[in-house]
C-alpha cells in the first residue's frame, strides 16, 4: 500500500486504549485518503492498514466502518474494502452542490469578514503566486483558500456542511490543476473573488465564486476524461506485454 510512514505526522495521542486507537486509525486513514496518498479505487485490506499503522487489526476495522459509514470506502470485490470512487454523474452533482453552498459562503463573507480575515485571504493568493508549477502543492492552497472564506462567511452551519463536502473531493481523482493552464486560470478567479469580498459587494463575490466552481467543474470533466483515457492504455499496453504503470507514476 503506497502510503506515508505515519510515525512522522502525528504521534498516537490515546496510547493503546480501544476507542482512541481506532479514533487515531480513522484520522491517519482519513488524511491519507484527502490528501491522495491512498487513490481512490484503492484496494484497502485490514491486516495491511494494521502494518502501515503499527496496531492490531480491531481499531483498524472500526476505523474503516466509519469511513464506510461516511461514504468514503466502500466493499472491494474480492474481500477488504476500497476507496470510493465517482462517477460522472456523482461529479455533477458534487459540483452543483458546492456552487450553491460556496456561492451563500462568498455572499456572507463579503458582508461579515473583517479586515484581518481579508488580509488572510489576501496572503493565500501571495502564496498561491509563489508556489511551484505542482498540482498537488496548488491543490493543498487551494483549500486554505477556500476554507478561509468558509469561515469568514461567519456562519456555524454552513461552515460545517462545507468542510464535510470537501472531504469527497478526494473521491472525485486526481486534481483540476491538472488540467492546462488551471494553475493560472484558479489564480485569476481567486483574484476576483477576493477583491468583490474586499469592496462589500456579496451579489459580486457569489457571481465570481460561482463561476469560479463551474469551471473547476469544467477541468474535473477533462481530468477524468484523460485519467479514462490512460488506464484504456495501459490496459492495451499489458495486453501486449508492456509493464503496466504503477500508482503514482507520471
Amino acid at each position: 500500500m503506497n502510503v506515508t510512514d505515519p510515525e512522522h505526522k502525528r504521534a498516537d495521542p490515546m496510547g493503546e486504549a480501544g476507542g482512541g486507537r481506532a479514533a487515531w486509525a480513522y484520522e491517519m486513514l482519513h488524511d491519507a485518503i484527502r490528501e491522495g496518498t491512498i487513490a481512490p479505487g484503492q484496494r484497502l485490506m485490514e491486516m495491511e492498514v494494521s502494518a502501515w499503522l503499527k496496531m492490531s487489526r480491531t481499531p483498524v476495522r472500526e476505523a474503516m466502518r466509519r469511513l464506510q459509514a461516511e461514504g468514503m470506502l466502500e466493499h472491494a470485490a474480492g474481500g477488504g474494502m476500497s476507496v470510493v470512487l465517482y462517477d460522472l454523474r456523482a461529479i455533477d452533482e458534487f459540483y452543483a452542490m458546492r456552487e450553491s453552498l460556496e456561492g451563500t459562503a462568498a455572499a456572507l463573507a463579503a458582508r461579515n469578514a473583517d479586515e484581518t480575515e481579508i488580509r488572510i485571504l489576501a496572503a493565500t493568493l501571495d502564496a498561491m503566486r509563489a508556489l511551484p508549477r505542482d498540482a498537488r502543492a496548488h491543490a493543498r492552497e487551494n483549500q486554505v483558500f477556500h476554507e478561509q472564506i468558509y469561515r469568514a462567511a461567519r456562519n456555524r452551519f454552513l461552515l460545517k456542511s462545507l468542510q464535510s463536502l470537501l472531504n469527497f473531493v478526494p473521491l472525485l481523482g486526481p486534481t483540476t490543476y491538472n488540467a492546462p493552464g488551471r494553475i493560472e486560470d484558479a489564480l485569476a478567479e481567486h483574484v476576483e473573488i477576493v477583491d468583490a469580498i474586499r469592496a462589500r459587494d456579496p451579489a459580486r463575490a457569489e457571481d465570481a465564486i460561482r463561476r469560479h466552481i463551474r469551471h473547476s467543474h469544467e477541468s474535473r470533466i477533462l481530468v477524468v476524461s484523460d485519467t479514462v483515457r490512460n488506464a484504456v492504455r495501459d490496459r492495451a499496453q499489458g495486453l501486449r506485454g508492456a509493464p503496466p504503470k504503477r500508482l503514482g507514476q507520471p
